[in-house]
């Protein structure tokens, strides 16, 4: 039960859903956690839910000068910084026809240039650290297109590519980088949204817990060989598609 024992991690967006869940996980297997998120009610009751090694701190993801305050808050609170998740997203839907310049710059803000900022804000720190783990969480949203959502979909498949290109330019610093492609998963973003799984193989929604337990094997050392790829964790969504049982 300790495989990230004493590390740090920073995990956005982790006031709730599944940043909330993989705070919970990388804690009970023994790292300190600092849940970062606008949600600051929320935010303060999981970090005191979870106890003794977890700090909130208040972060917009798109304002850098924040982003510098929450490395500073880690490294001061528990002495550095091993985990860096970004997690922290938002949706808008609209066909393209109708989206707006201020819907794509929104979300484009969060899920892409805050991942960025965090990336940028996090490197001196991982380094001192002697290494490290960064965990972007895309979607397969970043692996295929879907209607209604052209800027959630091109901000995930930056993000996408963003995690190769930085495992590239860090991997010599012992720091890894790489991508996490939920399918969908049951959180506060997908509650009223109407989805059919019939069709994927499990035949379910995900849980925040299953991406939770993914995202620590890519913290711990279990995957110090790892970087540079995507994990895909979507119950066989982007396999293809089955015939639905039929009803009872």
């Amino acid at each position: 039960m300790e495989r990230v024992i004493d590390k740090v991690a920073l995990v956005t967006g982790g006031a709730r859903g599944i940043g909330a869940a993989v705070a919970a996980r990388l804690h009970g297997e023994g790292a300190r956690v600092v849940i970062a998120d606008v949600l600051d009610g929320e935010g303060k009751e999981t970090a005191e839910r979870l106890g003794s090694g977890a700090l909130y701190v208040h972060l917009d993801v798109t304002s850098p000068q924040e982003w510098e305050a929450a490395v500073k808050a880690a490294v001061e609170a528990f002495g550095g910084l091993n985990i860096l998740v970004n997690n922290a997203g938002i949706v808008n839907f609209a066909s393209i026809e109708d989206y707006t310049l201020d819907q794509w710059n929104a979300v484009i803000a969060v899920n892409l240039t805050g991942t960025f900022n965090g990336i940028k804000a996090s490197i001196p720190a991982l380094k001192q650290s002697k290494g490290g783990s960064i965990i972007n969480i895309s979607s397969i949203a970043g692996l295929r297109g879907y209607e209604q959502i052209p800027g959630y979909t091109a901000s995930k498949f930056g993000v996408r590519g963003l995690t190769k290109s930085v495992a590239l330019d860090l991997g010599r610093y012992g720091i890894r980088a790489n991508s996490v492609h939920p399918g969908v998963i049951s959180t506060p973003m997908t509650a009223g949204v109407e989805t059919d799984m019939s069709r994927v193989a499990i035949g379910r929604m995900g849980h925040p817990g299953e991406v939770a337990s993914l995202v620590l094997y890519l913290a711990s050392n279990e995957s110090s060989f790892v970087t540079g790829a995507e994990f895909v964790i979507d119950g066989g969504d982007t396999a293809g598609t089955v015939t639905p049982p039929e009803a009872g």
